[in-house]
């Protein structure tokens, strides 16, 4: 009989499992964050290119989904709502390197932000790729990466990003035009 009812706590919805976590249930709130890390981790890498801040942003995600996860109503999807949780966070980040980027070049101090060694090209294609959509504008590197990074919907997407479904496809349909430019100016 115990086997069964931890099987039943391992199949939990998210639902059930943020309710209790809403209640303070930490171990309810743990089996959330095991479940989803991997997801947010994706998120965030797919946004930053990078492990270090993808690691950096879930880590943030994980904290904040902690001090937010009584504002959660349910309205949408846990995981539509994670998403938003994941971008507002990696943005966060990219403003927080920004400006320690500019404190630094304004005082002449060059440091290394990374341990990890650069390419001057990217190992594939695939790669060139993504770092041409980390260039686009905001919401059309959100709607690419929702929508070919994660697999969502136009209308999944929009519901993420807050937008209508024609104004996510239209943000979709520049980035191609902005993403054929960048590609053939890296290629040149």
């Amino acid at each position: 009989m115990a086997l069964e009812k931890s099987g039943a706590s391992e199949t939990e919805s998210d639902g059930v499992l943020v309710a209790k976590a809403r209640e303070g249930d930490r171990a309810a709130f743990g089996r959330l964050v095991e479940r989803h890390y991997d997801f947010v981790f994706r998120v965030a890498w797919r946004w930053c290119g990078n492990k270090a801040d993808a690691e950096d942003v879930a880590q943030e995600v994980c904290a904040r989904l902690g001090r937010s996860i009584r504002g959660y109503r349910g309205g949408s999807a846990f995981t539509t709502w994670l998403y938003a949780l994941t971008i507002n966070a990696a943005r966060d980040l990219r403003r927080k390197l920004a400006r320690d980027a500019a404190k630094t070049e304004a005082f002449g101090v060059h440091a290394l932000i990374s341990g990890e060694a650069v390419d001057a090209e990217p190992e594939s294609h695939a790669e060139e790729l993504w770092a041409a959509v980390r260039e686009l504008p905001d919401k059309q590197r959100d709607a690419v990466l929702l929508v070919y990074g994660e697999g969502l919907s136009h209308a999944g997407a929009a519901e993420v990003m807050g937008l209508a479904e024609p104004t996510v496809s239209w943000h979709i349909h520049e980035a191609k035009k902005r993403l054929k430019a960048l590609v053939r100016r890296a290629g040149d």
